[in-house]
């Protein structure tokens, strides 16, 4: 038995990480501890109960140092911040780690690098199985409908989502522009306002839009003169994530040094 601390386990992906460990969505995986900030409300109660599940026995606790030293693996659903510098901790510590948290900038892509150097981390924008077949559906296309075909990409999640766009349409436009043989910081657009003129050929643009519960919707849309194909991703629940969060999880355990994604965690690289 295989056991898990959750870093932002207050948090909405945290809790529901909570109760699929408590229903054994992962048999070979146990919950060992529960982390998240020092100003988080139900620090010292029982993480289970605080996720809408039965006690657990496991209390919230905002010191990585006191339940890092019983686990076999991480998972951090955090912040961008949070996530580079618990890397950096579990690294020293030998604990390998899942990373789910957008949002990071190259500064902080490069400190959880580091810690790949000493520690397996799967590192994903988006960890469910149907985004990872979106993405290699997205690349598939993009190789054989070419830049004539006008690239679209419209993500949507709800009002709390902090970075936009998603680190999931940003993945998507990266497997896009690698189906093309392009550099994507070469033809990115992100959103468009004001006169500007007809669209280049080869563009990549990027939509997101913020509004109410929606978990997340992406849509790359591939566009010429008469004809428009759509491809489209919607996730109703946080298990979907979170699912896939535990099976890289029990997967990352025994692997070398090194960042991995969830096509290796799938078997598709």
């Amino acid at each position: 038995m295989q056991k898990v601390v959750i870093i932002g386990a207050a948090g909405r992906m945290g809790k529901t990480l909570v109760r699929l460990l408590q229903a054994q969505a992962v048999p070979e995986l146990q919950l060992a501890g529960a982390v998240d900030l020092w100003d988080v409300a139900e620090r010292g109660q029982d993480i289970g109960l605080l996720a809408g599940t039965r006690a657990t026995g496991v209390l919230l606790t905002s010191d990585l140092a006191t339940v890092a030293p019983v686990c076999d693996v991480a998972i951090d659903f955090s912040s961008h911040q949070g996530a580079a510098g618990n890397a950096t901790r579990l690294a020293g510590w030998r604990k390998p780690m899942v990373i789910g948290t957008t949002g990071l900038n190259d500064g902080e892509k490069k400190l959880i690098e580091n810690a790949a150097q000493q520690v397996p981390v799967v590192l994903a924008p988006n960890m469910s199985l149907g985004v990872n077949v979106l993405l290699d559906l997205v690349r598939r296309a993009a190789a054989i409908l070419g830049p004539d075909y006008d690239a679209e990409i419209v993500e949507m999640h709800h009002h709390f989502k902090k970075d936009a766009p998603s680190g999931t349409a940003l993945a998507l436009a990266e497997s896009l522009a690698q189906g093309r043989g392009v550099a994507l910081k070469d033809v990115v657009c992100y959103g468009r306002e004001g006169m500007t003129g007809e669209r280049p050929r080869g563009e990549i643009a990027i939509h997101a839009l913020r509004g109410g519960d929606v978990v997340g919707d992406h849509t790359v849309m591939f566009a010429t003169e008469g004809e428009r194909v759509e491809i489209t991703h919607r996730a109703s629940s946080r298990e979907a994530f979170a699912r896939g969060a535990l099976r890289a999880a029990a997967w990352v355990q025994g692997r070398q040094p090194g960042i991995y994604t969830m096509r290796h965690v799938l078997g598709l690289d």
